[in-house]
């Protein structure tokens, strides 16, 4: 088992506090969802575990498998095992989906067991089939020219064919219609074992409802407040955040005013 432990942690991004005091394990074998209003932090955790240059650690720490990540660099955090599909994939000239994703796979793989073209392409045919993408994405360059769902699949199969231990989906339903949901959720769900583990950022209970998760956190004001199970996730659903934040008397005003966008376009 490997373990992802975020201990108090508070993250400034351009000067202003985001992350107020996290609190947060995940293990391997298990499925996190992490819901909340806008600005409230999701996105800046996932960021943050990630090590996003943009995003200063000011207290507390991640740990993963025991190693404080704060001493390992992003390409290191990967190669350890944790992805991150992003909410605005990057879209990348000049590089194939193949040749990007084989260099990722062997990124992870020892020198004298690098995995050759032949048996790699094996792979990602059968794997692109499985998520219902067509077979000229391989050889199209990284996210040029894709849609918003094409984006979301494809930052999919690229956790498939990379098989990390920990995997963080910040809004990967993002923009999905229900037919491109499912197959995104089957390829998530092909995954689950007690090697891996998901840490999923959604506003929707609609995703959770194909992925269903062990464990909801519900985050206002850079904090979890309060985890539950996936019945949690069916209450905000139909009470929205406010009710919550009164049971727990908790002093946030409920607004877009700091709406991700607004501070990193996007990021948080």
């Amino acid at each position: 088992m490997k373990t992802l432990k975020v201990e108090n942690l508070h993250v400034n991004v351009a000067g202003k506090e985001i992350l107020k005091g996290v609190n947060l394990t995940v293990n391997t074998g298990e499925v996190h969802a992490i819901m909340g209003p806008n600005g409230t932090g999701k996105s800046t955790l996932s960021q943050a575990i990630m090590g996003h240059p943009a995003y200063e650690i000011t207290e507390g720490k991640i740990t993963f498998d025991g190693q404080d990540l704060a001493e390992m660099s992003v390409d290191e955090r990967a190669r350890a095992g944790l992805f991150l599909a992003m909410q605005y994939p990057a879209e990348i000239q000049g590089v194939t989906n193949a040749e990007f994703m084989r260099a990722a796979v062997n990124a992870r793989r020892p020198e004298d067991d690098q995995i050759g073209v032949l048996p790699f392409m094996k792979e990602l045919d059968k794997k692109r089939e499985f998520l219902s993408m067509s077979a000229e994405m391989a050889n199209r360059y990284l996210n040029e020219g894709f849609s918003g769902g094409e984006k979301k699949r494809n930052e999919i199969l690229q956790m498939m064919m990379i098989q990390p231990s920990i995997a963080i989906l910040d809004e990967i339903d993002s923009g999905l219609d229900i037919d491109a949901l499912k197959v995104v959720s089957r390829g998530v769900n092909s995954m689950k074992s007690d090697d891996f583990a998901v840490l999923m950022i959604t506003h929707y209970q609609r995703l959770l409802d194909y992925i269903v998760p062990d464990f909801v956190h519900v985050m206002m004001g850079g904090r979890v407040v309060k985890t539950g199970g996936p019945e949690m996730a069916r209450k905000l659903e139909a009470e929205g955040y406010a009710g919550l934040r009164d049971e727990l008397g908790l002093d946030i005003v409920l607004t877009d005013e700091d709406a991700d966008e607004d501070i990193t376009g996007g990021l948080i």
